[in-house]
């Protein structure tokens, strides 16, 4: 990759586009559309965590099968993200898009109306593909159709659109759950709340499909398909530059006249792939090995591990989710004036003395008459603190600036394949993660478990330094 344009440049960039507001507008309204698969995503993610209890009693399901009702969804998701790709590159990003809606749908349907555990993974799998199709198109699309001033911003879209998601299932579920009076109470029509709550996300499926109806397709796409007088009509709309000359540039990216294909991740003549697809892997392995999603997936199991109850757990939740949303405000407020990888720098650290001293706050504790940890009120305190400053600097560096590097570190030709295989990793990663925490907090503890996160996080300062590159302010075809 190239090193970034000058502050001149890119101080240049702004005054073009405060130029051409219209074309602001219209990017903003094209990259938020992109980003409601974003948002999906994150509402897919977390509306699970307010039925696990009555999915168990209406299907009679043991432990395993409870667990993997959770954790199903996750390997739909590996599949969706190294499937999206290569399909984005042969059919196009919006058709794929519209194909990911459609999925969410019948998902959302399908897992209220399944009657056994079963019928019910079935549909969770289905829609982990619609997930990992999410994770994959958002941030390539909202990258090839961003102005290089504005496009670490606009990425960050995703990674906001996936914490509101993740915000609003949690509220959605709230408000379902005290209506009903619980998750396995009726609520209308003689059907228990709990499928409700995932009827829920048709209303954001529905929006999700009606706008990607009204956006272009990536102009970069486009030439790459040889489809030059629409590429042509998309850049007069999307940028200040000429739009023949940003043609001519994507064209000379491609690198010349086939079209991308799933090849071109290995090195030309040999059975090697690209040294930057492996910082892509790795990237996304160490956004999941941190342990936000721990946080995220068994906050409330988390801290009455710790030895708050419930209810105090509950808000905790609460408190950690607005913390998440904050913090990425921060991130897309800095993302292009700081750059990434100060901020990528920046996260690893705080993260990694953040989950430090969850270490020691665990390590150090006794444990009660039942044999649970039994923090002091100040300890209790302390590790309330740690806890939400972890989340605060996952959310303004790992959480939404992987998407964005990974959205546009890649050049145009391997894009769309090489961002499918990381957001693969970055799946199978995260069921990993899901999966081992139970099973940690049974034999190391808490302890141990955030020891393992502090480790990961401490290993992901030196990758920062070695192996990231500044790409703020680069174009597409300079990378």
């Amino acid at each position: 990759m190239n090193t970034p344009s000058s502050s001149d440049d890119v101080q240049k960039a702004f005054q073009g586009l405060e130029e051409k507001p219209q074309s602001i507008l219209y990017v903003l309204f094209i990259s938020a559309v992109a980003a409601i698969g974003g948002f999906l995503f994150g509402f897919d993610s977390g509306v699970i965590n307010g039925t696990v209890t009555a999915l168990g009693k209406a299907f009679n399901a043991n432990d395993v099968s409870t667990g993997f009702n959770v954790a199903s969804v996750l390997l739909g998701c590996a599949l969706g993200a190294l499937l999206a790709g290569p399909l984005a590159d042969k059919h196009g990003r919006r058709t794929i898009m519209i194909i990911t809606a459609v999925i969410f749908a019948i998902s959302a349907f399908g897992s209220g109306i399944a009657d056994s555990s079963g019928e019910f993974i079935f549909y969770r799998l289905f829609g982990g593909l619609g997930i990992g199709a999410a994770s994959v198109l958002a941030p390539a699309y909202i990258a090839e159709v961003a102005p290089a001033a504005l496009r670490g911003r606009l990425a960050t879209l995703q990674q906001l659109a996936i914490v509101l998601g993740l915000f609003a299932a949690f509220l959605s579920n709230y408000l379902i759950a005290n209506q009903a009076g619980g998750a396995e109470a009726i609520l209308m029509l003689d059907l228990a709340a709990w499928r409700w709550m995932f009827w829920v996300e048709l209303i954001p499926a529905t929006l999700f499909l009606i706008g990607v109806l009204f956006i272009p397709e990536s102009p970069r796409f486009l030439v790459a398909q040889g489809e030059i007088e629409k590429a042509k009509k998309v850049f007069e709309k999307i940028s200040i530059d000429e739009a023949e000359s940003q043609i001519s540039e994507v064209k000379k990216s491609l690198h010349g006249d086939t079209k991308p294909s799933i090849a071109d991740l290995f090195i030309e003549g040999k059975k090697r792939i690209h040294p930057i697809i492996w910082v892509g892997i790795a990237l996304s392995v160490f956004q999941q090995f941190v342990g936000i999603n721990v946080v995220f997936y068994y906050g409330a199991e988390l801290w009455q591990a710790a030895g708050f109850d419930e209810s105090q757990s509950l808000f905790i939740n609460v408190l950690t989710g607005t913390t998440n949303i904050v913090s990425t405000f921060i991130a897309i407020a800095l993302v292009d004036k700081v750059g990434r990888k100060p901020l990528l720098l920046v996260g690893s650290i705080g993260m990694f003395i953040a989950l430090s001293a969850l270490t020691y706050i665990f390590g150090t504790a006794g444990f009660d008459e039942a044999g649970k940890i039994a923090l002091s009120e100040e300890m209790g305190t302390f590790a309330l603190i740690m806890a939400n400053l972890f989340v605060v600097f996952f959310g303004l560096s790992w959480g939404p600036i992987v998407w964005v590097l990974l959205g546009e570190m890649f050049n145009n030709r391997i894009r769309g394949a090489a961002l499918a295989v990381a957001a693969s990793a970055q799946w199978i990663a995260n069921f990993a993660i899901t999966m081992t925490f139970p099973i940690l907090l049974g034999s190391i503890g808490l302890s141990g478990a955030y020891g393992f996160y502090a480790l990961s996080a401490c290993i992901s300062i030196f990758f920062v330094i070695k192996y990231i590159k500044e790409t703020r302010g680069v174009a597409l075809e300079d990378m």
